[in-house]
């Protein structure tokens, strides 16, 4: 915005963003992340919610990349536990929701594994001691890997289903949102056999060598979970009700349809009721 006109809303391009062209070159972006969790050292694209429409959208372009980024994990230590489970599992769904994407590639399941299998051994110990530079370095070079696959594929809807719950309550933390319907929300996918042995060879990098079925993904996942003591996580305790699902699940298709596209089966509206209600406590 410092080289163009008008608001940044201009240059959104989903929801009512009016998706205007980025006419003058912005200025070089350095990217010099503190925590790991949004990949924003990687990729073009940033976050920025319409209060007064309850709209949480994205804009991005190419020449939005950062010119240089400075990824130190010691400038991540003093981040608390729970922010650091929240960051780690956002980081870690962009990988997971990369790896089941319709376009995911070669390249994009190299970072992706990759990514799953760091940040599954080195979360725990992240969040525990947040001094302990070598699970901090393996957590911050998991988030990068991930940053990476969101611009090697486009990533699912499961994001789109938390952009709606933290625009309507932004003291919703991002990655809290995804831990909470996360359980249901791949469990959809396993049902439909959407990619089976997608599934399987996730579980096996989080730690389940054993793994031989889909569901064993969420068996791992749990237990990650568990281990990060975000395993309890309550909707209601952000003021989240029953009662809104319907307009959550009209907002998500409104502002972040694009996610759907991306998903190998195609969830209903009612499906995506139904993954809020399964998630709710």
């Amino acid at each position: 915005m410092a080289t163009n006109e008008g608001e940044l809303w201009d240059y959104v391009p989903i929801g009512s963003g009016k998706g205007q062209p980025i006419a003058i070159k912005p200025l070089p972006i350095v990217a010099i992340t503190t925590t790991a969790g949004t990949g924003s050292e990687t990729d073009n694209s940033g976050v920025i919610t319409k209060e007064d429409t309850f709209e949480k959208a994205f804009v991005g372009n190419n020449s939005l990349f950062p010119v240089l980024s400075i990824v130190d994990p010691e400038l991540m230590a003093s981040v608390p536990p729970t922010f650091t489970a929240y960051q780690g599992f956002d980081a870690l769904f962009h990988s997971t929701e990369g790896y089941i994407a319709r376009g995911a590639n070669l390249m994009s399941d190299m970072y992706a594994l990759t990514a799953i299998e760091n940040l599954a051994k080195y979360l725990p110990r992240a969040v525990k001691d947040g001094k302990d530079m070598e699970a901090r370095t393996h957590v911050a070079f998991g988030n990068t890997l991930s940053g990476v696959v969101m611009c090697l594929t486009l990533i699912t809807s499961e994001h789109a289903l938390e952009h709606a719950l933290s625009a309507y309550h932004p003291a919703l933390p991002h990655g809290a949102g995804l831990i909470m319907i996360s359980k249901a929300y791949y469990k959809y996918f396993i049902e439909h056999h959407a990619c089976d042995d997608r599934f399987i060879r996730m579980a096996q990098a989080m730690g389940m060598p054993e793994a031989t079925k889909p569901e064993d993904f969420l068996t791992a996942l749990t237990r990650l979970q568990e281990a990060c003591g975000v395993a309890d996580l309550k909707m209601s305790d952000y003021g989240i009700t029953p009662e809104e699902f319907e307009t959550l699940m009209r907002n998500t298709r409104e502002v972040m349809g694009v996610m759907f596209t991306s998903d190998r089966v195609q969830m209903s509206d009612k499906d995506i009721v139904n993954v809020y209600k399964e998630s709710y406590k």
